[in-house]
């Protein structure tokens, strides 16, 4: 393992590091893909033939934000060293309004709309600061290991949230609790897990990027703007790594709409009970840890360029497959599948962007990287919500359609070089 991480990088920062992924991966799991979005649907909004969409549009809304702020904040973080200072406020923020999200009941929308919004953004945010940590710590011959380390151990960490609140809510079934009496209890237990598992992060890991000079006459908030102009007017230069931005938007859609919509599908369309639902996501969390892991390898050594390519046509795949399925066999099969993908894709990518990434704006493009995600979380969930409601809940139509993002993103992919991105990287760096 050692030979595999930068020279003053030893093993337990690694892993105070990959703990991050292990504690936000609750919030991901719980919030937007298991519970709270069904519960979203089916109480908050009372079944509402607009509640997909509602639910949709606020997850956009948040995703919105984030990337007005992305950017900028990467530029602030590379300008002022300041990775580690963000991240400890954007978690504190995801805690908090997680946690808040156990008041919102039947028929509050008022509250539990805002709650997802706020929540999710700081979630984003701090999702982006955290991948930007990943270049000082890998080789860049390694950085598909790390990244998968990672992201494998994110999903052991969805997996006990998942485990303990799945305990919690067949326990609260058993004693004759609804879902608006149990469902807002795990929004408190996700929280605290969040909090507790993200301390090793804030203890052993350490911000090795030095302050940039400043630039004269400009406060904090123009020298971040400034700079970012000046990332954005040299893009051009990196033309490998804008084109794969394109692809993620793309692709990324589609992976998002399956984390967003997942459990909402497996109800409405497959009539998967609550308890059978929470136990498919929780074998989909063990097989997408294998594949974050086992292709972390593997994209190391055919490249992440094919790794990717090949996850894309898995995922393809799975959307046929889920498309046609009519029994729980054939849709348990799609699902590990999403899984298995899920892991590699996620993982890929971010080591992708850490490899065409210059030393000196890491966090920059990293913020510009979840750009183009938050971008595709936008256009996903929304087109899935959209074609739902114009068919008057047609899922199978809308899971159809979200197949035409990977295909588009694999489109896209093929005019990727990475090790000509990676020549341009080191010529340009500043």
């Amino acid at each position: 393992m050692r030979h595999n991480l930068a020279a003053d990088v030893n093993r337990r920062e690694v892993w105070a590091w990959a703990m991050y992924d292990f504690a936000n991966s609750g919030y991901t799991t719980i919030v937007i893909t298991a519970l709270f979005n069904a519960y979203f649907v089916s109480v908050v909004a009372d079944g509402a033939p607009w509640a997909t969409l509602v639910w949709t549009l606020s997850l956009a809304l948040s995703y919105a934000l984030i990337m007005l702020s992305a950017p900028l904040l990467g530029a602030y973080a590379d300008a002022y060293a300041a990775k580690k200072r963000l991240l400890v406020i954007t978690t504190t923020g995801c805690v908090l309004f997680t946690a808040a999200l156990y008041f919102a009941g039947p028929g509050m929308l008022w509250l539990a709309v805002p709650l997802i919004v706020l929540s999710n953004f700081f979630f984003g945010c701090g999702e982006n600061l955290i991948a930007a940590f990943l270049p000082e710590l890998a080789r860049k011959e390694s950085l598909g290991k790390v990244s998968g380390w990672g992201w494998s151990l994110g999903y052991v960490g969805g997996l006990l949230s998942l485990g303990i609140c799945l305990a919690y809510v067949s326990w609260a079934q058993e004693r004759g609790d609804t879902a608006a009496d149990f469902v807002p209890v795990t929004m408190l237990i996700t929280a605290v897990l969040f909090a507790l598992a993200s301390l090793p992060t804030f203890l052993l890991l350490k911000e090795r990027a030095q302050p940039q000079p400043h630039l004269i006459g400009k406060n904090m908030l123009q020298e971040s703007f400034a700079r970012l102009l000046r990332t954005m007017r040299h893009a051009r230069h990196y033309r490998d790594l804008r084109r794969f931005l394109f692809c993620t938007v793309c692709y990324q859609a589609g992976i998002q709409t399956v984390i967003a919509l997942a459990a909402i599908y497996a109800q409405q369309v497959m009539h998967f009970t609550l308890q059978q639902t929470l136990g498919l996501i929780f074998v989909v969390n063990i097989t997408a840890a294998a594949g974050a892991f086992s292709f972390g390898y593997l994209q190391d050594r055919i490249g992440h360029v094919p790794a990717i390519a090949l996850t894309l046509v898995g995922w393809i795949i799975m959307v046929l497959m889920a498309w046609a399925s009519e029994g729980p066999g054939l849709f348990w099969a799609a699902a590990n599948l999403a899984g298995l993908c899920m892991g590699a894709s996620q993982s890929a990518g971010r080591a992708l962007v850490g490899l065409l990434s210059p030393v000196a704006r890491r966090a920059e493009f990293f913020g510009l990287w979840g750009l183009a995600v938050k971008l595709s979380s936008i256009l996903g969930p929304v087109t899935y919500g959209l074609v739902s409601w114009l068919t008057r809940g047609d899922h199978r139509m809308a899971i159809l359609v979200t197949g035409a993002f990977f295909l588009v993103g694999l489109l896209i992919l093929r005019g990727v070089d990475a090790s000509r991105g990676q020549r341009a990287t080191l010529q340009n760096e500043t």
